[in-house]
């Protein structure tokens, strides 16, 4: 997979996880039965039964429930017992960012945390863009692959959406691959 086409799972994964999705993001969605087989079948079915705004409630009310209300996609909240956002250089994944020349405007967001999984993914993209496969590498082997995949597990469980729970599959199986390509590819740079 080349790092355009990284960018764009990388994207879009961080749209997922952003907030809920609009009536068009679900028409595109139901647009693209190919994609929707790529997240899963459960949810690919899911969209070719179910009209937009019969999906869009369900899948809306699912995710407040698993990443608002009861849980947040908060790296710091998830990692750190305390349970509290680091902010400022003292969270390692604004130092991480700091590191790598990539600034966020806290500002331009509605998303309150740096270590938010949304953002996350966002910095990913925008390493895939800009072909720095090493960084990315680093990344998901310290902060990624700790956290996300044994919290995207236990949302699995709770997940009430095929949406939700085949994303939870696809996200931590997308992760791991992502990472074995990119370890090849640094290898092989070498």
């Amino acid at each position: 997979m080349d790092n355009k086409a990284r960018a764009f799972v990388y994207a879009f994964l961080s749209r997922v996880f952003e907030k809920e999705l609009g009536a068009k993001e679900i028409e595109d969605l139901k647009n693209n039965p190919e994609l929707l087989a790529t997240i899963g079948d459960d949810t690919k079915e899911y969209f070719e039964k179910n009209d937009i705004q019969k999906i869009q409630e369900a899948i809306n009310i699912d995710y407040n429930s698993l990443f608002a209300i009861n849980s947040q996609p908060v790296e710091s909240i998830v990692v750190d017992s305390t349970g509290e956002v680091l902010v400022g250089l003292q969270n390692p994944v604004m130092f991480f960012y700091f590191e790598n020349g990539y600034e966020i405007d806290m500002n331009r967001t509605e998303i309150l945390a740096p270590d938010h999984l949304a953002i996350e993914f966002g910095f990913m993209q925008n390493l895939a863009y800009r072909d720095e496969d090493r960084v990315a590498l680093k990344f998901l082997k310290e902060h990624l692959l700790v956290w996300v995949p044994p919290y995207l597990v236990a949302m699995r469980e709770v997940a009430e959406t095929p949406f939700y729970k085949d994303m939870c599959d696809f996200t931590v199986d997308y992760l791991l691959s992502d990472y074995e390509l990119l370890k090849g590819e640094v290898t092989d740079a070498l």
